[in-house]
């Protein structure tokens, strides 16, 4: 291909044709030629008549000039003109892909996946070997090279993970020379500059990186009672997007609880605020960007967000002016800022559920026998010793974790059995272990436990001498745990000291801050419960070892340290992808480097505009030769000039604009599952359509491993509907009807393996629609499409078992639903407890259940519309949303439940 700027030529040799341009100018100058004058006397006989007929003596120039241009354009037509035309370098030498492969990369991950593909399969062709690296799993030895083809085979297995580029030994990259590909993140990276000029030492080296900015969100907070989550980007958003919170429901289901739009307004940080009451705060796991595939875009919660119910309780009045003398003062300062305080009656707080109840020198419980149950069924009992409880009848306390001794110990005084003690560093598997003692802390007065072989089993601090401070033991689900000293300063120092809050902490009465010190998670193994792969999807650890709490600190995420949930006795701690204090910087690139991805533009062929011009200069051509020649009006004329401006029209207009979707659309579209909705022209109806199919969408990504994309409103007349998974279509009375080029569309979306789901919402009040204005209006829409027989769904068709096994199909309605009718001869196989029905997948499924009314949440992620009344509604809430979980798996796997070898297990679950 030849270039000339941005132009490229693909027969460029025709471009010759244009140096015989002065010639045809010479030629039409002397045609027509020019008269001859000769002198004629009866010429005089002529004289007074009008000649109808005019020819021009001479060719205007302009006439000239319009037909040479007419001429040139279809010279560099036929030359094959290319505007900003892709030109394919070839290579030489071996390749070498370069993958950052982090988290920033898992937005995008099948374009890169793509653009390694043609990468290798253009080296296979030419006979290339190949390797790839990725930085975020670097190699721990030198890399060779193989043959491309058996790289381009190991590639689907390469997976973005969750935290940034490694360090990488440019002692391990391959000998000689060699052409480097290096897809990046977009990100900034200080270790970058080093390995680039080592690349760039081997050979060439080519950048590929996305122009789209990179999203993440950063750690949880509690800020004024309400949740802050810092979110940042690379740059700034063109548009802004939304973030969601995520937790589970009161009956153990996970949803979208809440939801914040996110704008940065031509900034590059922010922060969301979730004001929520403590209840439904407490409930979320997750915060994560909507839409947004990648680890980065998910922040996961932990203790420091879920702030603890905590009921204080004693038996001692509070006396005026005299507040540190009080049991519990103490414990409202270290408690207060960071859980929910309740105060009453041992009845009164048991109603309220709390997450711990400490009891602060109490003894003869009123309701002891409440509170076990209480601890047994998972709560936290705390307690403090006092006078009460020593000189109380210890025999009949089942609520302490060791047997105690009547009376009290008492250090320091002139009666006393020796000098206040310290406290004794705290033993391995202790849940204080690693906190610092301050030597101030002494005790003075302590309850005694009496001597047993378990003792020390329960024994979780001790004083210097030996004897136990706090003690805890298992009850059921629960614990108990006992504080030997007093709540205030009357028997040790330390409550007055930092250490206090730092041991009602690590108990999980307090939520701890949002970035812990060292000293908060040292001196325990923190062991993962769910990790994080690339996607941002949360995974059980399986047999993954423990981490230090020292390493756990640090937050920086990386092979050795994954990001997920760590805990550790009964604290959480979460490690996100991104880390503390990260900022994201957009990658620069030296200006020797090519970077494609970035700003390409589109690849435009011009033949067909300048054939078309060319056509239509010389239709002007004709209509000014015939104007000279005084032909252009009369009768005939006037047919002449309608015929060929009728030409005209059909040349010169633009090949009709066939309906293209937008390309950022069709690849948001196509890169993942994506719910779609027919617009109805009723902006409530629609509002709803979309509201359903984003908690369906949610359903999905909760209970399936399909993760949807943002549902979408379909757009007819633009869009491919080959790339929606499914399209939802409420019907109303009054919705117009696609044209004839759109029911073409639907017809080859449905024969092309695509379902509908037609709702008329009208609860199917007389069959099939028959006597609601929705359900004639959906006869009238449906007659050109290219629909099946229908039937009433039978008990054995695949809908039924795709994932739950259904019986009924409920919206916010329970009524009939049609299905593609099953074969005449469909016969029940022996053994088979359903019969083999259709082949694929019921291109339709029509009812009037209001489908989307019970699928579709607000913003904060609660229903929008009752369902039913009380726990039956809910309960039909719930099918409703298996049903639509099930109408997916249909279309994404068609019969594959009707295979036999599903056959025992689901008569197993079915109890036959």
């Amino acid at each position: 291909m030849w270039m000339l700027g941005p132009i490229g030529f693909t027969a460029p040799w025709l471009l010759l044709g244009l140096m015989a341009l002065p010639v045809i100018w010479l030629i039409l100058r002397a045609v027509p030629p020019a008269p001859i004058r000769r002198r004629f006397p009866g010429v005089a006989l002529l004289l007074g008549l009008k000649d109808e007929e005019v020819e021009a003596a001479r060719t205007p120039w302009w006439l000239l000039v319009l037909r040479l241009l007419a001429l040139a354009a279809a010279i560099i037509g036929f030359a094959g003109p290319i505007l900003n035309p892709q030109r394919a370098v070839p290579g030489q030498g071996p390749l070498l892909i370069v993958v950052d492969g982090s988290w920033a990369s898992a937005r995008d991950w099948p374009r890169r996946i793509e653009r390694m593909t043609t990468a290798l399969q253009d080296a296979q062709q030419a006979g290339r070997p190949a390797a790839v690296i990725s930085l975020a799993d670097p190699p721990p030895s030198q890399v060779t090279f193989s043959d491309a083809g058996a790289v381009l085979q190991s590639l689907p297995g390469t997976k973005p993970e969750p935290w940034a580029p490694q360090a990488f030994d440019t002692a391990n990259l391959p000998e000689g020379g060699f052409e480097t590909l290096w897809l990046s993140d977009g990100l900034a990276r200080d270790s970058r500059a080093p390995l680039l000029q080592t690349l760039e030492s081997h050979g060439p080296v080519k950048v590929w990186q996305p122009q789209f900015p990179v999203l993440a969100l950063g750690a949880a907070r509690i800020e004024d009672g309400a949740l802050v989550v810092p979110a940042y980007a690379s740059a700034a958003l063109p548009s802004p997007r939304e973030v969601a919170a995520i937790g589970r429901d009161p009956a153990g289901i996970e949803r979208e609880l809440a939801r914040e739009p996110l704008d940065f307004a031509d900034k590059t940080a922010t922060e969301l605020r979730f004001d929520l009451p403590p209840e439904l705060r407490n409930r979320i796991s997750r915060i994560e960007i909507t839409g947004a595939r990648s680890a980065g875009a998910v922040s996961l919660t932990d203790d420091a967000v879920k702030r603890r119910k905590v009921a204080i309780l004693s038996a001692a009045r509070d006396r005026e002016g005299l507040e540190l003398l009080s049991p519990t003062h103490y414990l409202h300062q270290a408690l207060g800022p960071t859980a929910d305080l309740i105060e009453g009656t041992l009845a009164d707080v048991l109603t309220a559920d709390p997450d711990v109840i400490i009891l602060a020198d109490m003894a003869d419980l009123p309701e002891q026998s409440k509170l076990q149950n209480w601890v047994e069924k998972g709560g936290l009992l705390i307690r403090f010793a006092g006078p009460r409880m020593a000189n109380s009848d210890l025999d009949v306390d089942t609520l302490l974790p060791v047997q105690l001794r009547a009376g009290g110990r008492s250090l320091g005084g002139t009666m006393s059995w020796g000098d206040p003690r310290a406290l004794a560093p705290f033993p391995e598997g202790s849940p204080f272990a690693g906190l610092v003692i301050p030597e101030d802390v002494t005790v003075k007065a302590q309850v005694m436990a009496e001597p047993a072989p378990d003792l020390s089993e329960h024994t979780i601090a001790a004083l210097t001498d030996g004897t136990p401070l706090v003690t805890r033991a298992k009850m059921g689900q629960g614990a108990v745990v006992l504080f030997h000293v007093t709540a205030n300063a009357e028997w040790s120092s330390l409550p007055l000291s930092l250490l206090f809050p730092q041991m009602l902490e690590r108990l999980a009465v307090s939520a701890r801050p949002a970035a812990p010190e060292e000293a908060d998670l040292a001196g325990q193994t923190w062991v993962p419960q769910k990790l994080f792969d690339g996607f941002g999807r949360l995974q059980d650890a399986g047999d993954a070892p423990g981490v230090p709490g020292e390493d756990l600190a640090k937050a920086v995420p990386g092979p050795k340290l994954r990001p997920g949930i760590y805990t550790a006795d009964d604290r959480s701690v979460a490690l996100n992808a991104l880390p503390r204090d990260a900022v994201l910087s957009p990658a620069t690139w030296p200006a020797s480097v090519p970077v494609e991805g970035a700003a390409e533009q589109r690849e435009m062929p011009l033949k067909g505009w300048l054939l078309a011009a060319a056509l239509a200069a010389l239709l002007i051509d004709i209509l000014a030769t015939l104007a000279l020649s005084g032909k252009l009006w009369g009768p005939r004329a006037m047919k002449a000039a309608a015929m060929i401006g009728a030409m005209i029209f059909v040349g010169l207009a633009p090949p009709q604009a066939r309906a293209e979707m937008d390309p950022a659309r069709a690849i948001e579209a196509a890169s993942n599952v994506v719910l779609a909705a027919m617009p109805t022209g009723d902006p409530e109806i629609d509002r709803v359509s979309m509201a359903g199919l984003t908690g369906l969408s949610g359903v999905l990504n909760r209970r399936t491993t399909v993760e949807p994309s943002e549902p979408m409103m379909v757009d007819l007349k633009n869009d491919d509907l080959a790339v929606y998974t499914f399209i939802y279509w409420p019907i109303s009375a009054d919705q117009p009807a696609p044209s004839p080029m759109e029911y073409a569309k639907l017809n080859r979306y449905l024969r092309g393996g695509g379902m509908i789901l037609f709702d008329t919402r009208d609860a199917d009040i007389a069959g099939f629609g028959e006597a609601t204005p929705a359900g004639k209006r959906l006869q009238a829409l449906a007659a050109p499409l290219d629909i099946p027989p229908l039937a009433p769904i039978p008990d054995d068709h695949v809908l039924t078992r795709t994932f739950y096994l259904l019986q009924d199909f409920p919206g916010r309605y329970d009524g009939t639903i049609w299905v593609e009718a099953p074969p005449a001869d469909a016969e029940r196989a022996e053994g088979m407890p359903f019969r083999n029905l259709n082949d694929g997948v019921t291109p339709v499924v029509i009812g009037g259940n209001d489908w989307a009314g019970a699928w579709a949440i607000d913003a904060r992620g609660m229903p929008m519309f009752p369902v039913g009344r009380g726990r039956t509604g809910e309960r039909q809430r719930e099918i409703a949303d298996r049903f639509g979980v099930n109408l997916v798996m249909h279309v994404l796997t068609g019969n594959y439940k009707s295979d036999q070898v599903h056959v025992p297990a689901l008569l197993e679950r079915l109890g036959q």
